[in-house]
């Protein structure tokens, strides 16, 4: 009886010891399926890779436009740096090198990419090509870049998060403003002209267009302003950015930007191999931009530019925009 007992006793604790074994097995299984990547899922991140610039929504991403002419080693390069800027829905290169062809062979040879590129040949070299209301522009957010404008991807996404708060508003980084002399001529510049009114810091009423983000809905109005001010801009090939701002300030009532001070915003103009300048760089420039002035002032019936001293920065805002700080 007693070995049968011992004998009995044994089985059983081995079917104990069986039973925890396969209850371990079946935990680390478990475990183990759950490290596992699940094919629903991964459908739906492949679909989430995969959604079209279309489909995306209109308030959580951007457009980006870019006009570019004579300087297509560095806009291949620009292109390539803002693929990783996140939020972009697609990027629109207005191509103004008239009877050439855009490098569109290049660029897909070059990719994937994850941000569609849309190459817009031009007709004529024309400043204002670039605020056209194109139809792949599928977001109320665009941001305008010049061509040989870096802006890190932090920069940019915190200027967009502003925009969001201020949409009816021109949000960007490079000031400008007007003055104007006793005899009510209107002269343009920076922040070296001399403030005529009293206070703390200094101020503005324009940021230019650039390296800026606004509404779409101005595009469409810029192309329904009238003949007059198209014609200006082209005759000086110039100044559709202060007509931009002459719009928006007019359109709201408000000042027409609003400021953001980058912390990483470089000039890669010297980089293009073509050794072409831009149009700043002409004697006339800034006579120009003064006469733009005062042509807009004459045709509107009135400056409806306003002051604006705010500026926006990632440390700690809002601040004075003054001459120590200027972009």
């Amino acid at each position: 009886m007693s070995m049968r007992f011992v004998g009995r006793m044994v089985r059983m604790k081995m079917l104990r010891m069986s039973c925890v074994i396969f209850v371990i097995l079946l935990l680390f299984l478990g475990a183990l399926a759950a490290l596992l990547p699940n094919p629903n899922e991964d459908g739906k991140m492949d679909a989430r890779r995969a959604v079209p610039y279309s489909d995306q929504s209109t308030e959580e991403h951007f457009t980006l436009i870019m006009q570019t002419y004579n300087r297509t080693d560095l806009l291949l390069k620009m292109l390539n740096h803002y693929q990783a800027v996140p939020h972009i829905s697609c990027i629109v290169v207005v191509w103004n090198n008239v009877g050439q062809d855009p490098p569109t062979d290049i660029w897909e040879s070059l990719g994937p990419h994850p941000v569609p590129v849309f190459f817009k040949k031009q007709s004529v070299n024309l400043m204002r090509n670039r605020l056209q209301n194109f139809p792949e522009i599928k977001t109320q957010a665009v941001l305008m870049m010049d061509d040989d404008t870096l802006v890190s991807a932090h920069d940019v996404s915190f200027a967009f998060s502003v925009w969001q708060q201020f949409p009816g508003q021109i949000v960007g980084y490079v000031p400008r403003k007007h003055i104007s002399s006793p005899s009510g001529i209107y002269s343009y510049g920076s922040f070296e002209l001399q403030a005529s009114e009293p206070g703390n810091g200094d101020f503005y009423s324009m940021i230019l267009i650039g390296a800026a983000f606004f509404h779409r809905d101005f595009l469409r109005l810029f192309e329904d302003l009238p003949v007059s001010i198209h014609a200006m801009v082209d005759q000086t090939q110039n100044c559709d950015d202060i007509a931009m701002n002459f719009l928006v300030a007019n359109h709201t009532g408000r000042a027409s930007g609003v400021l953001v001070k980058p912390t990483d915003m470089r000039n890669l103009e010297k980089d293009a191999e073509s050794g072409y300048t831009g149009m700043w760089h002409r004697a006339e420039h800034l006579l120009q931009r003064s006469y733009c002035l005062n042509k807009l002032v004459h045709i509107y019936g009135r400056m409806p530019l306003k002051y604006s001293r705010i500026m926006i920065s990632q440390f700690g805002f809002p601040n004075h925009a003054n001459h120590k700080s200027k972009v």
